[in-house]
């Protein structure tokens, strides 16, 4: 018999529990001058510091001047957070899990969002470990934060290598049979100058051959399809705005790109999955990652409404999101990845974004 579990008092729990408080902020630094700061407050990347082909330091990440800017009740954003309990959607908020259905908040679409409306991006995390190379955040998810299945006991840890790359590896237990997903939600600008610089212009590679298409809520309808022929195929390098205004439905859903692409690199962390290039600054990021997916979102919903670092009104398709994931919507879709995690067991995502000059 299946039963359905609704935590009524949930969203009033963890918004008590997600209450601002103490915000740290940590400097990651290394020999060639690059510069990653990280805030407690969402786990979230605030700013990275590279070095364009002319030695100029660029920051590459959209994000605000002030840690208040990165409330809720001030700004609705993901900017540069670690999400979870799950990243992306969930089909009307409900998923089963052992006979047992449950109902979380239906914050997008009527689909449960990037964990829903109090999501981990919104909480404070604790620094374990920090250093000038790396830091370790933790967060504890209390049995029904958002309508989720268990205590959960998550870890975030981001370091910056000497050669340039941010590695971000996850890891969380639970006391329950729970479902998650983590990510990182970074929104890149190779230019600098997201005022100015479009990622149209932008050069992107994918190295998948099949993607997850989505209905007109942006939610995935089961079918993995192939991207041969269509928008989707970013199998060699080209400009980003190259198909972006094809008369395809599956844009035209997406309002652009808003898909998960599945990877074809069968979760080797040494096998390049995107790669990202902006020839204005010759800035170049490589994406390495162990898990089966990832969803692109070409910035889309950004209209100039919100203002972030340097008074600048971010406006339209000025930052692209590369989110390394398991597939959208996977507790609903049994033959997809799963995305389970049960008592004893220890689930990990590994996530490297690796920044050089072309």
């Amino acid at each position: 018999m299946k039963k359905t579990i609704l935590f009524a008092c949930a969203a009033v729990a963890v918004l008590a529990a997600c209450t601002p408080k103490a915000e740290q902020f940590y400097t990651l630094t290394n020999e060639a001058g690059m510069q990653v700061r990280i805030t407690n407050y969402g786990g979230r990347i605030v700013s990275i510091l590279v070095p364009d082909r002319n030695g100029e330091m660029r920051d590459v990440v959209l994000g605000f001047d002030k840690i208040s800017d990165y409330y809720p009740e001030n700004n609705q954003t993901d900017f540069g957070a670690a999400i979870g309990r799950y990243a992306n959607r969930i089909n009307q908020g409900r998923f089963t899990l052992d006979g047992v259905e449950y109902q979380l908040p239906q914050n997008n679409y009527g689909h449960c969002l990037h964990g829903g409306p109090t999501g981990w991006q919104y909480c404070p995390y604790e620094t374990v470990e920090a250093d000038s190379r790396h830091v370790k955040l933790r967060l504890v998810s209390p049995d029904g934060d958002n309508g989720f299945p268990g205590t959960v006991t998550a870890c975030v840890t981001y370091t910056l290598t000497p050669e340039g790359a941010i590695d971000i590896a996850y890891e969380a237990v639970t006391d329950k049979a729970t479902v998650i997903n983590m990510t990182n939600h970074a929104y890149f600008n190779l230019s600098g100058d997201p005022a100015a610089h479009s990622i149209e212009e932008d050069i992107l590679y994918v190295n998948a051959s099949r993607f997850t298409p989505v209905d007109s809520t942006f939610m995935t309808t089961g079918e993995i399809r192939p991207v041969e022929g269509t928008p989707f195929d970013f199998t060699a390098p080209k400009r980003i705005g190259e198909d972006i205004q094809a008369d395809c439905i599956q844009l035209r859903n997406g309002h652009g790109y808003d898909h998960n692409w599945v990877l074809d690199t069968e979760g080797d962390i040494k096998t390049l999955a995107a790669e990202l290039y902006c020839p204005e600054t010759g800035i170049d990021l490589k994406v390495y990652t162990d898990e089966p997916g990832i969803q692109i979102y070409s910035g889309n919903f950004l209209d100039g409404t919100v203002v972030g670092k340097k008074g600048i009104a971010y406006p339209f398709r000025s930052a692209i999101c590369l989110e390394t994931q398991h597939y959208p919507d996977t507790p609903n879709k049994a033959d997809w990845p799963s995305a389970v995690l049960r008592p004893g067991e220890t689930y990990t995502s590994h996530c490297i974004f690796a920044f050089g000059v072309k």
